[in-house]
């Protein structure tokens, strides 16, 4: 019986929790860059739509007034 697990000495208990505590914030950091990354992915594609709310009718009327010349033949 001589578990190496069962002699635990405070100081490599104090170790542990250092580590344990390491490592649960890297993890959160990294957790942190992703939310970030898909953060920022959303602002982009926000953007994008908002420029397509402003200027995309002004889009479809001219492709629209194009395709109505080239009906008639016009073009």
């Amino acid at each position: 019986m001589n578990d190496p697990e069962s002699q635990h000495s405070p100081e490599q208990g104090i170790v542990e929790q250092k580590v344990r505590r390491a490592v649960g914030i890297n993890a959160l950091r990294k957790i942190g860059v992703i939310v970030a990354r898909e953060q920022q992915a959303d602002k982009d594609s926000a953007k994008v739509l908002r420029w397509f709310v402003r200027y995309g009718w002004v889009i479809l009327l001219a492709v629209g007034a194009l395709l109505l010349a080239y009906a008639r033949g016009l073009i």
